[in-house]
């Protein structure tokens, strides 16, 4: 049976795949570290059980993407769901009146966004309100990424170095799948360092000793470093990082999470809904304006450094849900980076940056069936990923375009 044409609506549902064998075939395939040409990827009950030619014989359900790039769900290690611009066009506060449905419905809508636009996995880092997303998701209640979550952060406000050992050890308790921690200023606040050396140890040891992940903002070289010291497993953003502190976060095997460029224009682009808001002020947006190259230019500074894993992260906030991979194209059109080497930050890299690699991020036999396919080839042109025509997370078809 050949199926085209798109159902947006109902492909979420369980129904749309059940037990029936379904096979994809493209021109390309993106494997999650290399390129190859025209194959068919054969998914059986969630999981892939071929790829390469048809099996003889085969019976069940086929979709010919033809002129396309079929690879692994791509993964964004740095993602904010839970952020909306509120009915008044402004954004979302604790204090503006929306309700706790109005957030539900907006945090539902950016994760179908985001998914439908052919990112399978997110990381939250993070929301309290992400925990009751993450588990409609997982139930198939409503249709998303696969979600991990931080259910907030702590900071060097958070107390003690003991303290932060309890307040880590309260996260898991309400089930966190991973520990944020603020080591540092905004970057419109200058990006300092804020936590001290032994916060940071605390809270790291505490979160590795209970099998907790722990994600580091840190803007500031010294922040950076310092995050690295204390063992922790991933910096974000690291705009003001040195040469030498990018070689001893390879050096450390420390995954690095920098943002090309969507999250400063996210913002720049909607100032007018940010405006007024926190330190969401003139100075503020003079220094995103400020920052954009020198994010550009981070971004190809690390990329170019040898054993630094450096994976997709865009820390997408209102406004720029379901616009992810303009990040990506930022890094292989702006920052330079090798297009194979990039789409592996936001696979296979990804996967394994969040422990996942077992069983998402490679298209590979008895891999969970996390597929999307892009318009053309996206190692000749990047640009294809705005192109999204199939999604397929865990074996279920959420988007097939003609």
């Amino acid at each position: 049976m050949q199926l085209s044409g798109t159902a947006l609506a109902i492909a979420w549902s369980p129904r749309a795949s059940g037990a029936q064998a379904v096979a994809i075939s493209a021109q390309r395939v993106f494997d999650g570290a290399k390129l190859t040409g025209a194959a068919t990827v054969v998914v059986e009950r969630g999981r892939i059980t071929s790829v390469g030619a048809l099996p003889a014989g085969f019976r069940g359900v086929r979709y010919d993407l033809g002129d396309a790039t079929l690879m692994p769900g791509l993964m964004d290690v740095h993602a904010h769901v839970a952020w909306y611009f509120n009915a008044q066009g402004r954004l979302h506060t604790e204090r503006d009146g929306e309700t706790p449905a109005q957030e539900a419905i907006a945090a539902a809508g950016n994760a179908y966004a985001t998914l439908v636009a052919g990112v399978t996995t997110v990381q939250s880092p993070g929301s309290p309100g992400d925990k009751d997303l993450r588990d409609a998701i997982n139930r198939g209640a409503v249709p998303g990424p696969r979600l991990l979550t931080s259910l907030g952060s702590l900071s060097e406000a958070s107390g003690s170095p003991d303290e932060l050992r309890q307040k880590v050890r309260d996260f898991k308790a309400r089930g966190a799948d991973l520990i944020k921690l603020f080591a540092s200023k905004s970057i419109r606040e200058g990006g300092a360092q804020t936590m001290t050396d032994a916060q940071l140890q605390a809270a790291c040891g505490e979160a590795h000793a209970l099998g907790l992940r722990v994600l580091v903002h840190a803007h500031a070289a010294g922040a950076v470093k310092a995050a690295v010291d204390a063992g922790c497993d991933q910096v974000e953003h690291g705009v003001f990082a040195t040469d030498e502190v990018l070689r001893l976060m390879a050096q450390k095997g420390t995954y690095f999470s920098p943002q090309c460029g969507l999250v400063f224009r996210n913002y720049l682009d909607n100032r007018a809904r940010y405006q007024g808001i926190g330190n969401y002020n003139d100075a503020g947006f003079r220094s995103m304006e400020e920052s954009l190259p020198l994010a550009t230019a981070a971004v190809r500074r690390a990329v170019n450094t040898p054993g630094l894993k450096v994976v997709f992260g865009t820390d997408a906030v209102a406004g720029a849900h379901g616009r992810n991979v303009e990040d990506l194209i930022c890094r292989i059109e702006e920052a330079g980076e090798p297009s194979l080497q990039a789409l592996a930050g936001a696979t296979s890299l990804a996967a394994r940056s969040m422990g996942l690699a077992d069983s998402l991020g490679t298209v590979a036999p008895g891999m969970v069936a996390d597929l999307v396919a892009f318009a053309g080839d996206v190692t000749r042109d990047a640009t294809a990923l705005r192109r999204p025509r199939f999604v397929m997370k865990g074996g279920h078809v959420y988007r097939n375009d003609p």
